[in-house]
């Protein structure tokens, strides 16, 4: 999916909302276990139910990992369900080299390899451009760098200064040289908005990855109003606030519903922001 093609998707739904696919086979309602495949029935049913008022999803890896081959199996099957309209988000922070690197690019990129084929991963930036680099071998995916996470023990890094900056602030200006805005997102927890101003000076024109609006407690307000460009510029996900806000039989009509409140508060803040 291009630059332009997201805004556009973003444009037309009226939403920068990304749900993530966080599916934890023990928190999923009890009714859905007997099913064969009970991780991708529960995937199927909240995509049904929130594709309208979303733009991507983002399947966080380890939850399919700690599964084994059954788990790889759900997460194959999630991908190729989602519209082909959405972006796709392979959650899962890889931060290799070389070869080994190459082989996560392949694993998330190459259908022919691994059976996935998402549009987008995440990545590690602490062992530089050799981790990054050979995710974008692969033409026309996206590279969704760390930036400034909102963990309390991202500080322990993210914030050491150096005589250039801060080192997440180095970690914007270097990857730069690695690929535009085409190509390059950031990830900026949605608890670092006195931070978003001075990011955006740096990365005017990249899209960012917001998690931690929802159930982490990020005010989408403060992140749309500080972190907007004239593209959006934004994908701000929550997961646990809408794929477990019901755990019964109705689960999807309460994701949906999540979901919708979350849109109609970004439309808002598109026609109020975003220029």
């Amino acid at each position: 999916m291009t630059y332009e093609a997201l805004f556009e998707h973003i444009s037309q739904k009226k939403s920068y909302l990304c749900i993530g696919l966080d599916t934890d086979i023990r928190k999923i309602p009890a009714h859905l276990l007997k099913e064969s495949d009970p991780v991708f029935e529960f995937n199927k049913q909240i995509i049904d139910a929130t594709a309208d008022y979303c733009v991507s999803y983002k399947p966080n890896i380890a939850f399919y990992e700690a599964l084994g081959a059954k788990g790889w199996e759900s997460l194959q099957k999630t991908i190729e369900y989602i519209p082909k309209s959405h972006f796709t988000i392979a959650d899962a922070k890889r931060g290799d080299i070389g070869n080994t690197s190459g082989l996560y690019a392949r694993t998330f990129f190459d259908p022919s390899s691994s059976g996935l084929n998402f549009d987008s991963v995440t990545v590690a930036p602490y062992m530089g451009s050799d981790s990054v680099t050979p995710f974008l071998d692969f033409e026309g995916k996206w590279v969704i760098l760390l930036a400034l996470t909102s963990n309390s023990g991202g500080a322990d890094f993210q914030r050491l200064e150096t005589k250039d900056g801060l080192v997440y602030e180095q970690v914007l200006k270097t990857s730069q040289t690695w690929a535009g805005a085409d190509r390059m997102m950031y990830v900026v927890g949605a608890t670092q908005t006195k931070d978003l101003a001075n990011i955006r000076t740096i990365v005017p024109d990249h899209f960012l990855l917001v998690p931690g609006v929802g159930a982490q407690g990020g005010n989408l307000e403060e992140v749309s109003r500080y972190g907007m460009n004239k593209a959006c510029g934004l994908l701000v996900n929550a997961s646990r606030s809408i794929i477990y806000a019901g755990n019964g039989l109705d689960f999807a009509e309460k994701a949906k519903e999540e979901a919708q409140v979350l849109q109609k508060e970004m439309a808002v803040y598109l026609d109020k922001y975003c220029n």
